[in-house]
């Protein structure tokens, strides 16, 4: 009895692990558009909870059907924040690589406007499973800064996760091809889950 709850158990992760690489492949092909990456990625962070929890089936269908409406509402800003993400990533480069003391005062802004903007989109990204299907991008945005005031540290924390993803991204490519959709995602829904509260059991006397 014991090794078939083991062998029930090992087929269950491999379930959550399939289901996780093929929302990934899926992100990848849609998010080749420049206006559909993030609604792509807000859909992909809709379905990410039934993916882990294997509550709801036909997890492929659920994504394209919240693809969907996701692009006929975040299309526009989607293209703001890629056009946003794309300035910084070119304003933190040539800073890099420039000269003079210029250089240490724009990195000094542009480096932590940078984790901010990253420390508010995961924040979405954490709130967006529950968030109402009539939710607008003014309406997210106030929850996110909410859910950024209130978990500060976790949000910082899983800010630099992302970052150091990114940076041995950017030295092994083939990390973008399993992870570009997957590790945000679940940095976010690390930051939605509720935090465990502390019993009686739990204090030490």
């Amino acid at each position: 009895m014991q090794k078939a709850n083991r062998t029930s158990a090992v087929l269950s992760k491999l379930a959550v692990v399939g289901d996780l690489l093929m929302l990934q492949l899926a992100f990848l092909v849609i998010s080749f558009g420049i206006l559909t990456l993030f609604p792509a990625a807000f859909a992909m962070q809709r379905v990410l909870p039934d993916a882990i929890s294997q509550d709801r089936p036909k997890l492929l269908r659920r994504f394209l059907v919240e693809f969907r409406q996701m692009m006929k509402r975040y299309w526009l800003p989607g293209f703001g924040l890629w056009t946003g993400s794309l300035m910084l990533a070119f304003g933190i480069s040539f800073w890099a690589y420039a000269a003079g003391p210029v250089r240490i005062v724009a990195l000094a802004i542009l480096i932590p406007l940078t984790g901010m903007i990253l420390g508010l989109y995961l924040s979405g990204l954490a709130i967006l499973p529950e968030a109402p299907a009539t939710a607008t991008m003014k309406t997210l945005f106030r929850s996110a800064n909410l859910f950024l005031l209130r978990r500060p540290l976790p949000v910082a924390g899983s800010v630099v996760i992302l970052l150091t993803w990114f940076a041995l991204a950017s030295q092994v490519p083939t990390l973008l091809v399993v992870g570009s959709g997957l590790v945000p995602a679940l940095s976010a829904y690390w930051l939605s889950r509720p935090r465990r509260q502390k019993s009686s059991e739990d204090v030490s006397i």
